[in-house]
């Protein structure tokens, strides 16, 4: 540190800010920014929620550059419905992310959207709640997704599962695989199970039951029963199995988290998983933590939930790389609805996809 000035008579000792290498923060010019990543750059250099959406775009960027880094993207929360799904597309198509964990609404919606059908505004002036489900319409905060969507969704469903080999095992990365190639063969637009298939990213759904997609498991085992048809086996350990050995075969692991919920801490729990292998003698394996973490979450620490859980407090669990260590963080506490277009925008624009494409 630069040679300081003497004690005032208070007996502070007040230091100059560029000798102390401080970085200095400045207005956004919006008259200098021409493109996202203009914009996110200028962002990261002032303050508050600008701020973090700075940084955690150089975060994410780092992720993106690192060749021997595996990045999983983590997703819940209405994103689909929130008309974010294109988004998850451009990170599945360009590379970046290789494997994702969602819930399994976020995809059910994700494949109304990949099949053609249309989500819409909701107007309170309209229709109340109960107005609302007797009309098929089921809200989503400011949006609406008609009934028949999932009533279309079901029969893409049904075309999977009725293809089913019953001797084969059943799991969620499997099933969205077939989704996948479904689209593929039969749909000319763009959806994130379609993009995922095409690129070989398994998309993991933990809480399978907990979905349109898990429900019409079930009423598919009914039919199966009437129809004296052998019965599916669904086994989530062969996700778990699946995610797990793809995770140790990693060099360097990033994450990519946009919300919270069981996505989050089922991707983060492979560091637990991995760290007791070797300590309980499963396996000899070193440390396998995340080396870079990028969350974008509005819930705050103090509410005590899970998803307003630190990457510091992850740390103390063995899930990532203290920042002393290497590891690369940054938490970015806003809506993903404004942050993540800009985020995502701006390392895509960094990496030439927009070019590319």
């Amino acid at each position: 540190m630069a040679k300081q000035s003497k004690k005032t008579v208070t007996g502070r000792v007040l230091h100059d800010p560029v000798s102390d290498k401080l970085r200095p923060i400045f207005p956004l010019d919006l008259s200098k920014c021409r493109t996202i990543d203009e914009l996110v750059r200028a962002m990261g250099d002032t303050a508050f929620t600008g701020r973090q959406i700075g940084d955690a775009a150089d975060v994410l960027e780092a992720m993106a550059r690192d060749k021997d880094c595996f990045v999983a993207m983590t997703l819940s929360g209405a994103l689909t419905v929130g008309k974010m799904g294109l988004i998850f597309c451009d990170l599945i198509e360009s590379g970046i992310v290789k494997a994702v964990i969602s819930t399994g609404a976020l995809m059910a919606h994700g494949l109304v959207e990949a099949t053609g059908r249309s989500h819409f505004r909701y107007d309170d002036k309209k229709m109340d709640d109960n107005e609302l489900f007797q009309a098929g319409y089921n809200r989503v905060y400011d949006s609406l997704e008609p009934e028949s969507n999932l009533d279309h969704v079901e029969k893409v469903m049904e075309h999977v599962l009725n293809n089913w080999d019953a001797e084969e095992t059943v799991c969620s990365w499997k099933i969205h695989q077939r989704i996948g190639e479904y689209l593929h063969k039969t749909m000319p637009g763009r959806g994130i199970l379609k993009s995922a298939f095409e690129k070989n990213v398994p998309v993991f759904v933990p809480a399978f039951t907990d979905s349109e997609l898990g429900i019409d498991f079930a009423l598919h085992k009914i039919l199966r029963l009437k129809d004296k048809r052998p019965l599916l086996r669904f086994d989530p350990f062969e996700d778990f199995e699946k995610f797990a050995n793809t995770m140790l075969a990693t060099k360097r692991m990033g994450i990519f988290t946009v919300g919270g919920g069981v996505p989050r801490n089922w991707a983060q729990q492979f560091g637990v998983y991995a760290e007791l292998l070797a300590r309980r003698g499963y396996k000899e394996i070193p440390l396998k933590r995340y080396n870079y973490g990028v969350r974008i979450c509005p819930e705050p620490v103090h509410w005590g939930g899970l998803s307003g859980s630190t990457y510091t407090e992850a740390v103390s669990w063995g899930k990532f790389v203290p920042r002393e260590e290497g590891g690369q963080l940054a938490e970015v506490f806003d809506d993903a609805t404004v942050a993540l277009p800009l985020i995502v925008g701006a390392v895509l624009d960094r990496v030439g996809y927009f070019k590319r494409k």
